[in-house]
Formats: C-alpha cells, sequence, structure tokens
C-alpha cells in the first residue's frame, strides 16, 4: 500500500470509486441509499452552481481511499458564513493511513480561504474511532442535535 496521499477536488472521471466510497459510508450508518440518491448527489458535487463541494483523498497509486462533503451555512446570530462537513469517510483498509487528517486540513484550509468563521459536523455518539480523531483537530460543543419531520 502507497503511503503517498494527495487531497483534491473530485473529478468527473471519479465516479466509480467515488460511489463505492460513499456506498461504504452509507453502510457503515445502515442508512440505505438508492443509486438515484447517490446519482444526485454525484450531480451537486460536480455542478459549480450547487453548495454542496467534494474533496477525495487519492493514494500514489490513484486509487481513491476517502471523501469529504462540504458546503458553506449561514450563522446569522455571528453574521458570518461557516463550512459543514456532512461527511467524511475513509475506506476502512485505509484508516490510520493519514487521510481523515488531510481531509480536515484540506478543509481547514478551504474555510480560511474562504473566510469562514468555523467549520462544524456531527458524528454518532458510538463512532468512537472518528471521535477520538475529531477530538484531537477540534472542539466538541454542548449542542445537542434534533431532526423534525416537515408537516405532511
Amino acid at each position: 500500500m502507497s503511503t503517498t496521499i494527495t487531497v483534491r477536488a473530485v473529478r468527473d472521471a471519479d465516479f466509480p470509486q467515488w460511489r463505492a466510497l460513499y456506498r461504504g459510508y452509507a453502510d457503515f450508518y445502515r442508512v440505505e441509499q438508492t443509486e438515484e440518491a447517490a446519482a444526485r448527489v454525484w450531480t451537486w458535487v460536480n455542478d459549480p452552481a450547487h453548495e454542496v463541494n467534494a474533496l477525495v483523498a487519492e493514494d500514489g497509486d490513484g486509487r481513491l481511499i476517502g471523501l469529504a462533503h462540504y458546503r458553506p451555512f449561514a450563522r446569522p446570530l455571528s453574521a458570518t458564513t461557516g463550512g459543514y462537513l456532512d461527511d467524511l469517510f475513509v475506506d476502512p483498509v485505509h484508516r490510520g493511513s493519514g487521510a481523515a487528517d488531510q481531509l480536515l486540513a484540506a478543509l481547514s484550509e478551504i474555510a480560511a480561504e474562504r473566510g469562514w468563521s468555523v467549520v462544524r459536523w456531527i458524528t454518532a455518539d458510538d463512532n468512537h474511532r472518528a471521535r477520538a480523531k475529531y477530538d484531537q483537530v477540534a472542539t466538541r460543543t454542548m449542542w445537542v442535535t434534533y431532526d423534525m419531520a416537515p408537516a405532511s
């Protein structure tokens, strides 16, 4: 396994490898993900006019080993814009390779370039490995997250 990792924006030709990673992410969280839904997200990350962007981590052999989906979000209370990390996933075979560190560092650089006031994300309470990594690079907040279904 190559130890060289490059983080870059996703490219059109990345779809098959990106899809495999995104399927792994959905499987990890036990979320049923249709091909239609994945195709929609792929369209988003390849549309410069859409708010969702994607980074990928590529090993020295050109294999994608990780992904990150992110977007800006308004922060009215502080009158600033922040960045939201929706998805971060590294292929289980490549965990511990530094790919997650490099994806997070690249996102931090993007945040600085864009003048974002914060980069925020959530993770599952029982995702202990990810939380150990996040505790190294970010500050856990006191906020509790809620989901409300739209009125029917």
